[in-house]
């Protein structure tokens, strides 16, 4: 039975832009733990995402702290800002990434990890990036296959790349896609869900914009988003600088 849940990874696991009205951060893996806690009396769950981290910074001071919580549950979403930001290898990448999920299942018996989303559908000029995570994504999916994780294949879920899914960054999720993902993960332990369960609206449409609202959201994205992005790889800093992870040891539903 699952009693505990932690999460590790960056911004995607922290639950960037998915926001309650109280401005807290929710996201996927809050929703998949509120969801599993229904069927358990006193459900344990931790959050240790932090937005901006990269592979080994999750890997060096994430993954030690299994030791102490023994979740029976872990997920890893992790890598994401290594392939984006740099030109690193990833079969390299991979192999970092095979000997922390072997660290983390040498832990646990339950681990959840993810192949990304293809960024080339949502973000323009990411034709390297694209093929980087393509060849990452390769790499996750045989090590989930050698050492028994359980796979969330973003690449290729359905419905994800629909602009409701999206948060207007083109880069992270929306409260829908937090959603969706939830579903597939919860889906993927064993606790069927549906998209349809988790949101307000799940048969809402998108209305596509037309040519001079688009351009002007374009500009909007350049201004708002890719320079300030820019402009911290620049000076070597990162959206998650001086952040805390999001809950650094358990609560109890």
């Amino acid at each position: 039975m699952l009693d505990s849940f932690v999460a590790l990874g960056d911004s995607f696991t922290e639950g960037l832009w998915d926001a309650r009205p109280d401005g807290s951060l929710r996201g996927w893996a809050d929703r998949v733990a509120e969801t599993l806690a229904q069927d358990v009396t006193e459900f344990r769950y931790a959050n240790l995402a932090v937005r901006g981290r990269k592979l080994d910074e999750i890997a060096d001071h994430q993954v030690p702290l299994l030791e102490r919580l023994q979740p029976s549950l872990v997920s890893i979403g992790a890598g994401a800002n290594d392939i984006i930001r740099t030109k690193a290898s990833p079969a390299e990448l991979g192999n970092r990434f095979h000997r922390m999920l072997g660290r983390v299942s040498d832990m646990n018996d339950r681990v959840i990890v993810f192949a990304g989303f293809d960024p080339r559908e949502r973000i323009p000029m990411t034709g390297g990036p694209g093929e980087r995570a393509h060849a990452y994504n390769e790499c996750i999916r045989r090590s989930a296959s050698q050492l028994g994780a359980t796979l969330v294949d973003l690449w290729s879920l359905p419905r994800l790349y629909e602009d409701r899914m999206w948060a207007p960054d083109r880069l992270h999720l929306s409260s829908d896609g937090h959603a969706l993902v939830a579903a597939a993960v919860l889906s993927a332990v064993g606790r069927p869900t549906s998209f349809a369960d988790l949101v307000e609206n799940p048969d809402s449409e998108h209305r596509p914009r037309g040519w001079l609202s688009a351009r002007a959201e374009d500009a909007r994205w350049l201004i708002q988003d890719v320079a300030p992005w820019a402009y911290r790889g620049m000076r070597g800093r990162s959206s998650g600088d001086g952040q805390e992870p999001k809950l650094p040891d358990y609560v109890t539903l």
